[in-house]
């Protein structure tokens, strides 16, 4: 208990505050649609950002002084935790206070879906929610895309120490790359990269005949791989040239944005040899021309718009955005059942994607090769390379035991949610969707459907199983162990 009672609270709640306050200034965009829409949602939105910045503001002052700025490792798990829960906690005023959703359970789920960026939803028909409101349901998805730490740590100078521990426990870094620039720089120039993808769709969307509105709320789900969208029928009701805009930009913000960081560096002997990057886009052309030749041949679809849902919802899934143009489970067998194993992969580490990540299949298929070598050479010393460097035996064994936990998260999840009462299709779709940040699953929760038919204790768990896959599951584990309170 004695270290315990060495952590530094104060400190941890001072940036809480800041978070908030951040959270409420958000909120003031989501309060000028309102205005502009005159739509009845104004007055919640208005209570909702002065009840967040008054309550953050107070926090943050009321403990501005005599803050140890270093950071335990401790402190860094208790803040990143609960920097999430309280962002998705307040993010449920508005829902709440303008009178949108009905149930408290299905508003924690809508936010919390949305700040993970997973893009779920319990929402029949998102054309009759409020513009604000609606405008607010897409800006949780670009708040919590690159993430409220790295937001926080591109601003508040007090988190210059400990800067790099704090990025690691939000992000989804795998291997960290080798960058000249203190922590608290790299957060201010990825969330410029950020600010210039989201702006360059939103201009492209526009040109494209797509409404300002939809252009904005489109683009932060897209960059964000969220998939919140102001349509019902989501990018089909859309033009062909919205949705190809749409899968460049999705392509884009499945990439590690560090390798967008390289790029406008002029590294670009970093990107060109990043072994997840080549197999990143090599499942995407590959998976996408199959499911495109499988509906070709067994939907007698023409090619152009075969090629077009194919790799569509094959980007849509691996890059765990969300969105659809079509219900990929009426597909051939075969097709849907690509499409549910891109949901076991994931996008690139350090994304703002979800699912396991490629580079941890990468590094999971070099050990299993490396084992069948070792089998034929049992005195050679064989070494797993990434990127032409050596990989420990450490972050090997790091990979193994994520892709475990993981693995294990849904199996629990799965027989839990089956006990609640949903079929096994759906319980198992239903939890690996939310585990890893994708929206659609299959079963009743697929495209086709939505989550507001789940029961009440199942859409709990299932927000859980959100923030986990978001912080990659050992970062709330870990404040959630006793031991971790005791010791």
């Amino acid at each position: 208990m004695g270290e315990l009672k060495n952590l530094n609270f104060r400190f941890i709640i001072h940036i809480l505050g800041a978070i908030l306050v951040f959270e409420g200034l958000f909120m003031i965009l989501a309060l000028a649609f309102a205005i502009y829409y005159k739509s009845n949602d104004f007055q919640g939105i208005m209570e909702s950002l002065v009840i967040t910045i008054t309550i953050g503001a107070v926090l943050f002052f009321l403990t501005n002084r005599n803050t140890r700025r270093e950071l335990q490792t401790k402190e860094t798990f208790i803040l990143v935790s609960f920097s999430w829960i309280t962002l998705c906690m307040f993010g449920t005023l508005p829902y709440l206070l303008s009178h949108t959703i009905g149930s408290y359970v299905d508003v924690i789920f809508e936010t919390v879906s949305g700040f993970t960026t997973t893009g779920s939803s319990i929402l029949k028909d998102v054309e009759i929610i409020p513009k604000g409101v609606l405008f607010w349901r897409s800006e949780t998805h670009w708040i919590g895309g690159m993430g409220i730490i790295v937001l926080a740590l591109a601003v508040l100078p007090a988190l210059k120490f400990g800067g790099t521990s704090l990025f690691a426990a939000e992000s989804s870094v795998v291997v960290q790359e080798k960058i000249q620039p203190r922590m608290i720089e790299v957060a201010k120039r990825l969330w410029v990269i950020y600010l210039i993808l989201t702006f360059s769709e939103v201009i492209l969307l526009y040109i494209g005949g797509m409404p300002f509105y939809d252009s904005l709320c489109h683009a932060f789900g897209t960059i964000a791989t969220g998939g919140f969208s102001t349509k019902n029928a989501s990018i089909g009701s859309y033009s062909p040239y919205i949705q190809y805009v749409v899968m460049g930009f999705m392509i884009l913000a499945g990439i590690n944005f560090f390798m967008h960081y390289f790029l406008l560096s002029g590294r670009i002997k970093n990107v060109i040899k990043n072994e997840e990057l080549r197999t990143y886009l090599t499942i995407i052309i590959f998976a996408g021309l199959v499911v495109s030749l499988i509906l070709i041949i067994k939907s007698h679809s023409g090619i152009e718009p075969a090629l077009r849902k194919g790799y569509f919802q094959v980007i849509s899934i691996l890059t765990a955005t969300g969105f659809s143009t079509t219900d990929y489970l009426v597909w051939p067998v075969p097709a849907w059942l690509i499409i549910f194993s891109l949901m076991l992969i994931g996008a690139c580490s350090g994304s703002t994607g979800g699912g396991i990540k490629v580079i941890r299949h990468v590094i999971l298929f070099k050990k299993l090769y490396s084992n069948l070598k070792q089998a034929l050479h049992p005195r050679g010393i064989i070494l797993i390379k990434y990127n032409n460097r050596t990989v420990s035996d450490e972050l090997v064994h790091k990979v193994i035991s994520f892709i475990f936990f993981y693995l294990l998260v849904f199996a629990t999840g799965t027989v839990v949610m089956t006990a609640i009462g949903l079929d096994i299709r759906s319980s198992a779709g239903s939890v690996l969707t939310c585990l890893g940040g994708i929206g659609p699953g299959i079963g009743s929760v697929g495209p086709g459907g939505n989550f507001a038919h789940v029961p009440q204790l199942g859409k709990i768990l299932l927000s859980f199983v959100m923030v986990m896959g978001r912080l990659e599951i050992y970062t709330l584990l870990v404040v959630l162990t006793p031991g971790f309170w005791i010791a």
